[in-house]
């Protein structure tokens, strides 16, 4: 594995990854945690009532399906990343339409940015969601910081 994350992945996009069904279930348990308090995150009557087909996810509950994604580029041996040194550093949530209970969401990694800073490397990558028609519901950034040694 090379010392540093590879400055050449910079603009790669990843192959899409597998379709990615959103269970009523693990949005509640994540509105749970978070601290969450509206029924539309739990119960189904309560989204209906206010338009949603389904319960709603919160907007950083994409953060799973992410980082998930993220992993091919992590696990990737040419990228150069050393795990154990990452450290995250942010991450915001463009949503183009709630996410709901049920949709079927497809995810597609590129790896915008890789620049060093200061002895370690920082790597901003987007994750593209999108239902399986194509159309768009979110874009998750994410900034990595990798650790020199």
């Amino acid at each position: 594995m090379a010392s540093a994350p590879d400055p050449s992945f910079a603009g790669r996009t990843y192959p899409a990854g597998p379709v990615h069904v959103v269970s009523g279930a693990k949005i509640a348990e994540f509105a749970r945690a978070t601290g969450a308090a509206s029924a539309i995150h739990t119960d189904p009557e309560a989204a209906a009532a206010a338009g949603h087909r389904g319960v709603v996810a919160t907007p950083t509950f994409l953060v799973s399906l992410a980082q998930a994604t993220e992993a091919q580029y992590i696990e990737d041996p040419a990228a150069g990343i050393d795990f154990t040194r990452v450290v995250h550093g942010e991450e915001s949530f463009e949503l183009a339409r709630p996410v709901v209970a049920g949709d079927r969401l497809v995810p597609t990694l590129t790896v915008e940015r890789v620049r060093s800073a200061g002895g370690h490397t920082m790597v901003t990558t987007r994750v593209d969601v999108a239902d399986e028609a194509g159309d768009p519901v979110a874009v998750v950034r994410s900034m990595l910081v990798v650790r020199g040694e």
